[in-house]
């Protein structure tokens, strides 16, 4: 039997990660600055999180929703501590599509509308609903095209009021900072009217936070750089740095009914002991804290070098948009320097480096970043 081939690979198998360090089946150390597509929370194979996770198995692995399981309420509870969200409630499930096909499903049943507004450039996952709500008509197939989702440009208050001021909407569902679309940040003007006018035309608000959440953006959550409350809050990626966990935040005011949500994985025993394990490693250590702090100081860095280039981001969320197709620089970074990072688009390099990244290591990036982009922009002068 064969993989469906759907992935451009690279020539490299990592077999061993520590920290913000992979190595490979020859012994070469590679710098991650990618975290496995932001996945990769509190570093890779950290010594609290694999424990928790060997003792857990040791005790039961898995049962389904039919029982009591304490965990659940656990990270319930520290999640809510920890992101200023104590007053949500919190369903549980496997991914970021999951998370966000719960999310749309929800709404429609507390509107009882069917309408939902995304954005340009924006990306919510790849399952039905929500991937009819992303802006990619190359991953949208025929049975998920529906007149249901409408996706206006980025930033464009007076679109959404007209769409809107029909009623027949349940949600606007809006990134706290684009990823895949390349690391575009929401005016906070923008994101707080949002909020405004979903109150105003009876719609809810739900802030994809998969990949800008868990204290990438230096903050909790980046719609916490503003003074908006999402009526639904949606989660993955770096929740179980690598073990499959999504899970949605849900308003207080909304009411659940037995049977209104559901699945068989999400909250298992297993995927609570590894998220707990991500809390209790990012309140011990200031992963958030450090993440404003070391993204801002590479943001920094990055943007005095050239003009030639822009720097967008929050914490360790950063894209810098070249003048020129990235492909090459990231080969030179990855081959040349060992050093993993993303892209978005053509020109766009996109760095999701696990929390843990230290200035050492952001100085170690920068330096090779510099010597690439100065040796490409000359070869193209």
């Amino acid at each position: 039997m064969k993989l469906f081939d759907v992935y451009p690979l690279f020539d490299i198998t990592p077999v061993k990660a520590k920290g913000c360090y992979v190595w490979d089946a020859e012994g070469k150390k590679y710098l991650d600055l990618y975290g496995g597509h932001a996945v990769i929370s509190i570093g890779h194979s950290h010594p609290h999180y694999v424990e928790k996770i060997k003792n857990q198995l040791s005790d039961i692995g898995f049962y389904s929703n039919s029982i009591q399981n304490p965990l659940q309420h656990e990270l319930a509870e520290k999640l809510g501590r920890l992101s200023g969200c104590h007053d949500y409630q919190l369903f549980l499930c496997n991914s970021g599509a999951e998370a966000n096909e719960n999310a749309i499903k929800l709404a429609s049943f507390v509107t009882g509308r069917k309408k939902f507004i995304s954005f340009t450039k924006g990306f919510h996952g790849r399952t039905s609903a929500a991937v009819a709500l992303t802006d990619n008509p190359k991953i949208v197939a025929p049975v998920n095209q529906t007149e249901n989702a409408v996706i206006l440009p980025f930033g464009d208050l007076g679109a959404v009021e007209n769409v809107l001021k029909n009623g027949d909407v349940a949600a606007v569902i809006i990134e706290g900072i684009q990823g895949i679309g390349g690391i575009n940040i929401p005016e906070k003007a923008f994101l707080e009217s949002l909020a405004e006018l979903t109150k105003k035309h009876g719609s809810l608000l739900i802030l994809d936070e998969i990949q800008s959440g868990y204290g990438r953006s230096g903050k909790f959550f980046a719609f916490q750089y503003t003074h908006v409350e999402p009526d639904v809050i949606t989660m993955a990626k770096g929740m179980g740095n690598g073990f499959p966990v999504g899970g949605i935040l849900i308003r207080p005011g909304i009411e659940p009914w037995h049977g209104m949500l559901g699945t068989t994985f999400g909250g298992n025993h297993l995927a609570c002991a590894a998220s707990i394990a991500v809390l209790d490693v990012i309140e011990k250590e200031k992963l958030v804290e450090n993440a404003f702090q070391v993204g801002k100081y590479m943001s920094e860095k990055l943007a005095e070098f050239s003009s030639d280039y822009e720097v967008r981001g929050l914490g360790l969320m950063i894209g810098i948009e070249l003048k020129f197709p990235v492909k090459e620089l990231r080969h030179k970074l990855l081959f040349e320097h060992l050093i993993f990072t993303g892209f978005s688009g053509q020109n766009i390099v996109r760095l999701l480096p696990p929390l843990t990244l230290n200035f050492e290591q952001a100085d170690a990036f920068i330096a090779a970043f510099k010597q690439v982009f100065s040796e490409l922009s000359a070869g193209k002068s």
